[in-house]
C-alpha cells in the first residue's frame, strides 16, 4: 500500500480503498502523538458506522482519544490482532495496525490526500 494512495481525515484516520472495501486505521502522526497504545476499542463486525461520528477509543499511556469513522457503512471485519497486541498501532500503523474494514461504504466528503494531510500536521 502506498501512503500517497490513502485518504486522510482531520481526526488523523486513514482509509485505503480496495474495490468496495474500505480499510481504516490511525496515522503514524496520531500514533506518535498518542504514545504507547495499550488498548483499542473499535466497533464490532456488523455494526453500523457514520462518517464523522465517534465510534471507539484509543487508549495510550498518555491519554484516551476518541476514534472517529471516516466512512459510513457496515463494519465487515475487525483487526483481531490489535486486541491482543495494541502496540501494532504504533509499530505498523499503515500495515498490521489497521483497525477495521467497511464494505460498500460511503467516504466522508472532507477526506484529504497525503500532501494536504502533511500540510495539516505541519501546522
Amino acid at each position: 500500500m502506498e501512503l500517497s494512495d490513502l485518504k486522510y481525515s482531520t481526526e488523523h484516520e486513514w482509509v485505503a480503498i480496495d474495490g468496495d472495501t474500505v480499510t481504516v486505521g490511525i496515522t503514524d502522526y496520531a500514533a506518535e502523538a498518542l504514545g504507547d497504545v495499550v488498548f483499542v476499542d473499535v466497533p464490532e463486525a456488523g455494526s453500523e458506522v457514520s462518517a464523522g461520528s465517534a465510534i471507539g477509543e484509543v487508549e495510550s499511556t498518555k491519554s484516551v482519544s476518541d476514534l472517529f469513522s471516516p466512512v459510513t457503512g457496515t463494519v465487515s471485519e475487525v483487526n483481531e490482532a490489535i486486541g491482543e497486541s495494541p502496540e501494532l498501532v504504533n509499530s505498523d500503523p499503515f500495515g498490521q495496525g489497521w483497525l477495521f474494514k467497511v464494505s460498500g461504504g460511503q467516504l466522508a466528503d472532507d477526506l484529504m490526500d497525503r500532501d494536504a494531510y502533511l500540510k495539516l500536521t505541519a501546522e
